[in-house]
């Protein structure tokens, strides 16, 4: 991706964001000195990979193949493992008009996954098999709303604004806005996107970056360059 393209789709984002009354937190909107200048105080939120993240899977076709994400807040593995201690994570992300974000499952996360606003949100899904692979001829059982609901394989279902679903690890999904875009909360388990995004077909989970302008915003994947 083009770096001019990322710092266009920040600012639809946040505009989008900000339609419904949501405002990201003040570390959103620090520019690449100020978040250098405040790297020591600002570790926990590096270390955690709290911020912007846009990707394209690697392909070079975000409009079709694509996602915006915003981590908002992230806990610690180390206290996951224990049992105690900061075991959450906080995102939003916006699924473009028909914009796939392909089938993948999770070894660890459990998430709720939530129309916050915009469009109807379609997620299709799949069960595992023993080993907690895709399994094509494999439904299971989710929570919608809190509700227990059970799903045949592929099944595609609907959530219109506040609406939701809760996947456990091995429930495989896809999913894409219908109709328009969707403002899409996600809270879940610690969160981490470099070893437990587990995807059907093999794909990069960040974006390679073409540097044709300077960043407005650092992305996630922009830290270690930044930071070490």
């Amino acid at each position: 991706m083009k770096r001019s393209d990322i710092n266009e789709i920040i600012d639809e984002a946040d505009a989008f964001i900000r339609s419904f009354g949501f405002t990201l937190p003040p570390f959103a909107y620090w520019s690449p000195d100020e978040f250098l200048a405040k790297k020591d105080a600002a570790k926990s939120l590096i270390d955690a990979r709290c911020g912007w993240d846009i990707t394209d899977f690697g392909k070079g076709d975000f409009d079709n193949l694509g996602l915006f994400l915003f981590t908002l807040r992230n806990g610690r593995l180390a206290d996951l493992q224990r049992g105690g201690g900061m075991c959450y994570a906080e995102k939003l992300l916006i699924s473009r008009q028909d914009q796939l974000s392909p089938m993948h499952t999770h070894f660890i996360k459990a998430e709720d996954i939530i129309n916050r606003g915009g469009a109807t949100m379609v997620v299709e899904l799949f069960g595992s098999d023993d080993e907690g692979k895709f399994a094509e001829d494999k439904g299971g059982m989710v929570m919608c709303d809190g509700l227990a609901r059970s799903f045949e394989p592929g099944e595609k279902i609907k959530f219109a604004p506040g609406e939701s679903l809760t996947l456990m690890p091995g429930d495989w999904h896809a999913f894409w806005g219908e109709g328009g875009d969707v403002l899409i909360g996600e809270v879940s388990t610690v969160n981490d996107d470099e070893t437990d995004n587990v995807f059907r077909e093999p794909i990069g989970r960040f974006s390679t970056i073409e540097e044709d302008t300077d960043p407005k915003h650092l992305l996630v994947s922009d830290y270690e360059k930044w930071f070490g």
